[in-house]
């Protein structure tokens, strides 16, 4: 059989842990007897980040800007046990957070829904996807523990020489200090990329902070939101029958509890952190989440939602077949390719790529699963297997 041509490489970033290893599953299994797979490949593992000084993290975040299109794969943001675990300089920053700092995009993420798997929440009826604004806030912050009594200070120098200043705390003993900073021009991007993905799915538009207790900094998100709204794109809307909405965050997520779905939620970047993994829990698993960072400029990178399911690598290390699901980070490739086909105007390689996701979705409706579906599915019958197998079964649907 001949294979799926490619012209442009993608850009390949490797990740740590049971991920890795299905990484390297779903392109021998799903994709390489099929595509004449091209990619410029880095390895984000952890050992080789701490090896090149995390370089490797921003030479890919680079790349990608060139080539357009990545796919990557699950990483590890290591805290004080992981530098011990793998005798790190120092405890690097997160991967994710360089790269969508290096892109200033916005990650999009929905679920993936199968029929047999009801969402938790029994009023939902159609994919939500939740907008991440992926700039600064916590991902890009400067921390530093306070010894003692001390007075803190938020200090901005500017370059004639004005200085402004404010009182944060006023210690009287030891405790903890976090700086967070955005732009203008990001929150920008994130508005106009929220405005334009939700005329694109033709689907309201819901947006929230805490700007009644955070005055200037969630308040500046809302204000730019509102501008930009005004200004580009409320006639738009209004032609395309979909609203624009907002609210206090403590509002939408009791509103979201009680929606039908189909709505295009955007968050900051914390929230939409944690608000895509409630998502994915609700709606089956965090393997059942995909995600994209979408760039001002128009370049995309893929990846799986979740992280690199360490309690699986450690089963793996000792012998023992391990049954991670393997849809997200399948998903990231998926989209990927197609992204590369239709960029490249190959229509064999995004059929592929459409072809490959419904085989995998029949595969799940037809009863074969990992572990984690096994008590959220409705089917006549079950058929739990290891990965490999899984990723066999998708394959032979193919």
């Amino acid at each position: 059989m001949s294979k799926i041509q490619m012209k442009t490489p993608l850009v390949e970033m490797d990740g740590d842990e049971m991920t890795r290893i299905v990484w390297q599953q779903i392109k021998d299994i799903v994709i390489t007897p099929f595509v004449d797979l091209k990619t410029e490949y880095f390895d984000l593992g952890l050992v080789n980040r701490d090896a090149t000084n995390d370089q490797v993290t921003i030479d890919s975040a680079n790349r990608t800007k060139e080539l357009g299109v990545a796919v990557k794969c699950a990483t590890i943001t290591p805290n004080a046990q992981r530098v011990e675990e793998y005798n790190l300089k120092q405890m690097w920053k997160s991967p994710n957070g360089t790269i969508r700092a290096m892109l200033d995009g916005t990650v999009f993420r929905a679920p993936i829904l199968v029929n047999g798997i009801k969402p938790f929440v029994s009023c939902w009826k159609k994919p939500i996807t939740i907008a991440r604004h992926a700039y600064g806030d916590v991902y890009k912050n400067s921390e530093l523990r306070v010894d003692g009594a001390a007075k803190a200070e938020l200090v901005v120098t500017y370059p004639d020489g004005r200085v402004d200043r404010k009182v944060i705390q006023e210690f009287d003993g030891a405790g903890v200090i976090q700086g967070m900073h955005n732009t203008d021009k990001s929150i920008e991007a994130f508005a106009r990329a929220c405005f334009t993905y939700a005329l694109d799915i033709k689907q309201d538009l819901w947006f929230a902070t805490k700007d009644t207790i955070s005055k200037t900094y969630d308040h500046r998100f809302k204000d730019i939101f509102a501008e930009i709204y005004e200004a580009e794109f409320k006639s738009k809307f209004e032609a395309a029958g979909i609203e624009y909405f907002y609210t206090l965050i403590d509002d939408v997520v009791a509103r979201i509890m009680r929606s039908e779905g189909g709505i295009l939620w955007a968050c900051k970047n914390y929230d939409g952190d944690v608000m895509s993994d409630m998502l994915a829990s609700a709606c089956g698993s965090l393997a059942m989440m995909t995600s994209v960072l979408v760039s001002p400029s128009g370049v995309y990178e893929y990846e799986a939602a979740h992280g690199t399911v360490t309690r699986h690598y450690y089963k793996y290390l000792k012998g023992e077949s391990t049954s991670t699901n393997p849809m997200a980070t399948l998903f990231a490739w998926t989209g990927a390719l197609r992204k590369r086909g239709q960029m490249d105007e190959l229509p064999d390689l995004v059929d592929f790529a459409d072809r490959l996701e419904k085989a995998s979705i029949d595969t799940i409706e037809s009863g074969t699963i990992t572990g984690d579906l096994k008590n959220l599915i409705n089917v006549p019958e079950k058929n739990v297997v290891n990965t490999e197998d899984f990723l066999k079964a998708i394959a032979a649907k193919l």
